[in-house]
C-alpha cells in the first residue's frame, strides 16, 4: 500500500464549558507512567497567561516534572487578532518549534518575516530573536514545544528554518506498506539537534506491532482520526485533540481505529549521552 498525499487535518482546541447536565467522569488520567489528557478536560478554567504576550491564552500541556518527564513544555496557544508578543521566550537556553494547527501565524525571525498557515513548522534555535503577531481577522492556534538546548562542545548550534508538513514527504516505515510513515522536519543523522518534533501518520488498520520501551520521552496531540493506545500494560482510547504525555521507558503501541488516517504531532529527545548526576 503506497503512502499517499491526502488533505491534511489539525485538530484546533477552542475552550469554551461544558453544561452542568454532562457527566463528570472523563478519560482524564495521570500515572507514573504516562498522563492522557483528553481534549474534553482542556476547557476555560485551565487556560493561563504569560508575560509580555498580549491578547494570548494558553493551556499548558506538558512541563518537566521531577520523577516524570523532565526535558520539554508544550503549550497550545491561542491568539486573538492584533495579539502576540515581541518577547516571547525568556529564556535566553531554550530551543523551539512551533506547529500551526488553526489561523495564520506571523513570524519575524532574525528579522524575516514568515506567514505561516495550518501545517507551518518553524525550529527556533536558543538565544534567537524572534517576535509572534496574528495580522489576520480570526485567532490563531498552534503548538509551542520548548526545551532546554543541551550544547556540546565542537558541535554547531542548529540553525533556524521555517516549513509545512505539506512541503515534506512522509517517510514509511519498512515493511508496513505505507501503512505508518513519519514526517521528519530534521534529518535524525544531524547530531547538532536534541530533540525531534515529528508527526507519525497511521492509516486504517495501521499498528505498532510491539511495545515500544526506550530512554526518549513523548509529548503525542493527535492531530487526526483515532486509535486505541498501549501503554504500559493499560489499553486507552484517543481521539483527535488529546494529548499523551509519556515519560521515559513507557512502554508504548497502538492500533489505528479509522475510518480515516490516525496522525499526531510527536515530540522526543535524541542525540544526548544520558546524564550521570541527577
Amino acid at each position: 500500500m503506497p503512502t499517499t498525499r491526502q488533505p491534511a487535518h489539525y485538530y484546533a482546541l477552542t475552550g469554551g464549558h461544558p453544561p452542568q447536565t454532562q457527566l463528570t467522569a472523563d478519560r482524564a488520567v495521570f500515572t507514573e507512567a504516562y498522563a492522557l489528557i483528553p481534549k474534553g478536560v482542556m476547557r476555560d478554567i485551565v487556560t493561563s497567561n504569560l508575560p509580555f504576550w498580549e491578547g494570548t491564552r494558553l493551556w499548558v500541556l506538558a512541563r518537566p516534572l521531577s520523577g516524570f518527564a523532565e526535558t520539554f513544555s508544550q503549550y497550545i496557544m491561542e491568539v486573538q487578532p492584533e495579539g502576540g508578543s515581541d518577547k516571547p521566550e525568556l529564556d535566553p537556553q531554550a530551543e523551539g518549534v512551533l506547529f500551526v494547527v488553526e489561523g495564520e501565524l506571523t513570524l519575524t525571525l532574525a528579522g524575516e518575516r514568515h506567514t505561516m498557515g495550518p501545517g507551518g513548522y518553524a525550529f527556533i534555535p536558543p538565544g534567537s530573536h524572534w517576535q509572534v503577531r496574528n495580522e489576520a481577522r480570526e485567532p490563531v492556534r498552534f503548538h509551542w514545544v520548548r526545551k532546554a538546548y543541551e550544547y556540546v562542545e565542537g558541535l554547531d548550534v542548529p540553525k533556524a528554518f521555517v516549513t509545512n508538513e505539506q512541503e515534506i514527504a512522509p517517510i514509511e516505515m519498512p515493511g508496513t506498506e505505507g501503512r505508518w510513515a513519519t514526517t521528519r522536519f530534521v534529518d535524525p543523522s544531524d547530531v547538532r539537534h536534541d530533540m525531534h518534533v515529528n508527526i507519525v501518520t497511521f492509516q486504517p488498520g495501521g499498528v505498532i506491532p510491539f511495545d515500544e520501551t526506550h530512554v526518549m520521552e513523548h509529548g503525542l496531540y493527535v492531530l487526526e482520526g483515532k486509535a486505541v493506545y498501549h501503554l504500559n500494560q493499560q489499553w486507552v482510547e484517543v481521539e483527535a485533540g488529546d494529548f499523551m504525555w509519556l515519560r521515559a521507558f513507557c512502554p508504548q503501541a497502538c492500533y489505528a481505529g479509522g475510518p480515516g488516517p490516525f496522525r499526531y504531532l510527536l515530540y522526543k529527545d535524541v542525540n544526548r549521552h544520558a546524564a550521570l548526576k541527577i
